[in-house]
């Protein structure tokens, strides 16, 4: 039986479901890399090039861990587009060149590139093309490809339950997953989900949050509608998929009047995260709103402290507004 790596890492956190389950019918057992660790961290650094973001270092590491593995073929497809006229950051279109030049000694890499931005059809024959390394049967091909769709829409729809898209892979799986549901205060946190689901990267930004009572709304919860909708109120469509998704989140919170305040997670060194956190801090006025920036040498410390004097912050205006509308009669 043939084995296959995939990283932990990326967009590991939004199509895992799917590509597990396309090779699994296909026979071919799955092995992924562990979840981010320190260790995993430290050889990202030392492999990638300094001027790549936090998350692309992180990934080098976890390929480099997946090397360690009896496997037989690599998984790093090529990602230019998930959606029509929309891209992924351009680092990620070249990421497995970068990796192999990193990494010459890798297992035989399946590098698929991953490109929506006008059709399907190129996509759907390359993955017949891939299939077929492992079966000559197109059918139970083209069927494995139905049934890893349908896959990864039940899990995208388990985060309509709260849950984060890493946690929603662990329900997927099988797992029990239990956090706090408090609503002290109830904050919508953004980023882009290869940095927010990694808790190495993120440094567990969203279940410190629930810690202090937040309720925490994640970008996949909201209605997508409405997001896209308020997205296309920005004078020039943010061509980024996953930047017009934040932009557009970040304004629908905003007029939401169950959210108490927004922050968003930027990576230091991500060129459209810190375009879409500068256009999100100019056009949110009416909910309070915090840029928090991580890279490899954020420290835990300062990065609690300032989430709790946001939260504290929140508890007293919303104090502050509540008596302003209470009447000076009694």
């Amino acid at each position: 039986m043939a084995k296959i790596g995939i990283p932990h890492s990326l967009f590991y956190y939004y199509h895992y479901p799917l590509w597990k389950t396309f090779f699994e019918i296909l026979g071919v057992t799955v092995i992924t890399s562990p979840p981010t660790n320190r260790l995993i961290i430290n050889k990202g650094l030392n492999l990638a090039v300094d001027e790549a973001c936090f998350p692309i270092k992180v990934y080098f590491g976890h390929v480099e861990e997946l090397c360690k593995e009896d496997i037989d073929y690599i998984f790093l497809p090529r990602m230019v587009s998930i959606e029509k006229k929309g891209y992924i950051c351009p680092k990620f279109m070249g990421l497995p060149n970068m990796i192999k030049a990193a990494l010459p000694n890798l297992p035989p890499v399946i590098d698929i590139t991953i490109d929506l931005s006008k059709t399907d059809k190129k996509l759907k024959s390359d993955v017949i093309k891939i299939g077929q390394l492992f079966t000559d049967d197109n059918k139970l091909i083209k069927r494995a490809l139905v049934a890893a769709t349908n896959e990864f829409y039940l899990c995208r729809s388990l985060t309509k339950q709260g849950y984060s898209m890493s946690e929603a892979i662990k329900v997927w799986a099988g797992e029990e997953v239990n956090f706090s549901k408090a609503n002290d205060l109830t904050i919508c946190l953004l980023g882009h989900g290869y940095s927010l689901y990694d808790e190495a990267i993120s440094l567990n930004v969203i279940n410190k949050l629930r810690n202090l009572g937040v309720r925490v709304v994640l970008p996949e919860y909201l209605e997508r509608k409405k997001v896209e909708e308020y997205a296309a109120t920005v004078p020039k469509r943010v061509f980024w998929t996953l930047g017009r998704k934040m932009v557009g989140s970040a304004l629908y919170s905003e007029k939401n009047p169950e959210i108490d305040g927004i922050i968003y997670l930027a990576c230091f060194g991500c060129g459209p995260d810190s375009l879409i956190g500068e256009i999100i801090e100019r056009k949110v006025k009416e909910k309070p709103f915090m840029l928090l920036t991580i890279d490899e040498h954020t420290g835990e410390g300062g990065f609690m402290t300032r989430i709790e004097a946001f939260c504290d912050m929140l508890k007293r205006r919303r104090e502050i507004i509540y008596e302003g509308n209470f009447s000076t009669y009694g």
